[in-house]
């Protein structure tokens, strides 16, 4: 019973836990934004090797076609022809790429949930190749959400990299 009371009265004694519990929340929530790209990544997978098939993707630029957005007049029929452009075959190429970084993505995730040191690195790595091409988009094509996914990706990386660094407790060695 004093043990208990002793403990209450120092928490600093051990704070490395509470660190621990901090890295460990922040680690889900970096593993779960990766989970959510993960997802999106496969979504957009299956819908270009849906359009792969020829009469798919005809049916996509009839579709687009005949919206009636007024509006946005010029913006669709760019659209038509830029699909058109690509062509049914792309299709596969940009679902490929897609389930590439869907892979990636998901290994990091899973890597980071589980708290592997590995993953860490992993993480900074294919998070920090994609920033120079994040900030060259953003630059180029100013967008609020690429702002927003290349800071996020920023924040990620100096995150990681500084728990990455830490000395760890033995017991955590993977």
């Amino acid at each position: 019973m004093t043990e208990h009371h002793h403990h209450h009265h120092h928490p600093r004694l051990q704070p490395s836990s509470e660190i621990e519990a901090q890295h460990s929340l922040g680690l889900r929530i970096i593993a779960i934004y990766k989970a959510v790209k993960t997802v999106c990544l496969i979504l957009v997978a299956i819908f270009a090797f849906h359009l792969d098939r020829e009469q798919n993707f005809e049916k996509l630029v009839h579709w687009l076609e005949h919206l009636s957005l007024t509006d946005s007049n010029g913006l669709r029929w760019r659209l038509v022809e830029v699909l058109q452009s690509l062509g049914p075959s792309k299709f596969v190429a940009i679902g490929l790429v897609a389930l590439a970084y869907a892979a990636i993505f998901a290994t990091e995730g899973t890597g980071l949930w589980l708290r592997k040191h590995w993953a860490e690195w992993f993480t900074v790595i294919a998070t920090g190749s994609l920033i120079p091409l994040e900030l060259y988009e953003t630059i180029h094509k100013f967008g609020w959400l690429k702002l927003g996914a290349l800071v996020a990706n920023v924040a990620i990386v100096i995150y990681l990299v500084r728990i990455a660094m830490q000395p760890r407790p033995p017991k955590l060695k993977n």
